[in-house]
């Protein structure tokens, strides 16, 4: 089937049943080499299906969880080796909704080790592969979610996103990847508050699943204060909206990162193509988003202490070695200095990107600097042979992963993952960023490039 809503379409046409649906991405797991599914359900699994209703949104549809979202009953690891005996004690917002829609929560999907980088391997599980590539990564930290996703193996997946983390691994694999405004999908009913830059979601094939999801997973909670109040409508909403002079600034590189040179082509043409057939206004402003790679690093290390709890430091050397890093730091090095230098970082962000709201009603910029990496890492500190730490500093070298991505984050923008062709056989992606509460502004451009310009739903080779 073409994407998940389809298969729903199947279903209530009777062309398919869920159980056989179910059957198809089991024995495409089984067969895998992608090691994008760490934890199977499968009797759990059964069962949902035997008894769906279809006429849900999702109803019998195989999903995979992240793991780091928890499902009653599953493993809650966090991808950490440290966790590895853990079990979830309750359902996570989001899965609770997807249960109630109808969906098959089939098994967990592979996440770095707490959701820390955008690289898919870990002590516990180890590496992830892209489906376009074995060798390379799929991103992370909703790595296997988009690796399942465009591998084949499940029609969609939950991930989230605190610093690029459904957006890399979306443009890494070919695959939409939304990162709603902060709130929109509430977390918990135990919510992460630290550091106010993470959002949760899913990968997909298409629009229309993404904005189905949306239906399904928004609204507020009581159990997360920062949730935002529900919006309807965000399927039936699909090309109602009017794009047709609406402002639009493009910046490959968002003024902070080092682009590769055949990926800000990729964009460049994208961008233009998409001002055409939605008849946006190029408007020229200049761009330029602060580096604050090592302050984003930085906010997040209190709530990777609370997730450590007591076990640490003696766990130190079970994790990872940058999760090991960030906890030593947080440990040892985290002052009133880091913590004035983390609010100027986001109060000068918040600034910078409201003004340039102030002016265009969009921003296109590239979702990743390059293509994948190798599976194993490390990330990348050179981009067309150009070696960064020399150039610019080690701390901006490892910062340029996630320069494109993380002031949305930080800012609560929602932005938006689109496939826009390949380079050397990989995946390139156009961002576009929008302004808070414009997701569904986000979703109408994604699918005027989904309408216009297609692009391939599986990697090549795939199941289907």
């Amino acid at each position: 089937m073409d994407d998940a809503s389809s298969l729903v379409d199947a279903f209530r046409a009777k062309t398919i049943s869920p159980t056989e649906a179910l059957d198809a991405s089991l024995a495409a797991i089984a067969a895998s080499q992608l090691n994008a599914v760490c934890f199977i359900d499968e009797e759990q699994a059964r069962a949902t299906a035997a008894a769906a209703d279809v006429s849900l949104p999702f109803g019998g549809v195989p999903i995979g969880v992240k793991e780091l979202d928890p499902v009653k009953g599953w493993p809650q690891t966090e991808a950490s080796l440290v966790l590895k005996d853990e079990i979830a004690q309750y359902d996570g917002t989001m899965t609770a909704r997807l249960k109630e829609a109808g969906a098959v929560l089939v098994g967990q999907t592979t996440a770095s080790e707490f959701g820390g980088i955008n690289c898919t391997y870990t002590r516990l599980h180890g590496a992830t592969s892209n489906p376009y590539d074995l060798e390379r990564t799929p991103g992370g930290s909703s790595g296997g979610s988009a690796a399942a996703v465009s591998g084949g193996l499940l029609p969609i997946c939950t991930g989230g996103d605190g610093g690029g983390s459904i957006r890399i691994p979306a443009g890494f694999t070919g695959l939409l990847g939304l990162k709603a405004t902060f709130g929109r999908v509430p977390k918990g009913p135990h919510t992460e508050i630290e550091p106010l830059t993470a959002v949760i979601g899913c990968v997909s094939r298409s629009v229309r699943d993404a904005a189905r999801w949306y239906d399904v997973c928004n609204g507020a909670s009581e159990y997360d204060p920062f949730s935002l109040p529900r919006v309807e409508g965000w399927e039936a909403g699909l090309g109602t909206f009017t794009l047709n002079g609406m402002r639009v600034a493009v910046s490959v590189d968002l003024g902070a990162a080092v682009v590769a040179s055949a990926v800000r082509e990729k964009v460049e043409a994208a961008a233009a193509e998409l001002i055409s057939d939605a008849g946006l206004v190029r408007v020229d402003v200049p761009v330029s988003m602060p580096k604050g790679g090592l302050e984003w690093a930085l906010a997040g290390t209190a709530s990777l202490l609370v997730g450590l709890g007591d076990r640490y430091p003696a766990c130190e050397s079970e994790l990872t070695p940058e999760i090991m890093l960030a906890a030593n730091i947080a440990t040892n090095h985290f002052s009133l200095e880091t913590a004035k230098n983390i609010e100027a970082f986001r109060r000068d962000i918040i600034v910078r990107m409201a003004r340039l709201f102030d002016e265009v009603d969009f921003i296109i910029c590239a979702t990743n600097p390059d293509v994948a990496f190798p599976a194993k890492g490390p990330m990348p500190t050179s981009i067309d042979g150009i070696d960064l730490v020399s150039e610019y500093g080690f701390e901006s070298a490892v910062g340029n992963n996630g320069a494109l991505t993380i002031p949305a984050n930080t800012t609560g923008n929602p932005a938006v993952a689109i496939p826009i062709g390949l380079v050397d056989g990989l995946p390139v992606s156009m961002q576009i960023i929008g302004r808070h509460h414009a997701e569904q502004l986000l979703l109408e451009l994604a699918r005027v490039v989904e309408l216009e310009r297609p692009w391939p739903l599986v990697a090549p080779g795939s199941p289907v």
